[in-house]
């Protein structure tokens, strides 16, 4: 028995409105606790040396916050 095309699953090719892969506020994130990953801290700390802003860099931010810095940079930068 072969499938048809109203069985198979949608693809996101051709629909790109998949709400699962929608960008979560960083305060909704369910790791958002955890410590800053390295490229989080890599990106973090180059960008605030870039915006003479090192105090944006602290070495024990969560990965939410570390989020949110980082797009403040970048917003603040044009490089958003």
């Amino acid at each position: 028995m072969t499938k048809t095309t109203h069985d198979a699953p949608a693809n996101p090719k051709v629909d790109p409105d998949d709400s699962s892969n929608r960008i979560k506020d960083p305060d909704e994130w369910t790791t958002g606790g955890e410590p800053m990953t390295g490229a989080q801290a890599s990106y973090l700390k180059t960008l605030s040396e870039q915006a003479k802003k090192p105090k944006a860099f602290e070495p024990d931010l969560d990965k939410a916050e570390a989020s949110k810095r980082i797009d403040a940079l970048r917003k603040a930068a044009g490089t958003e």
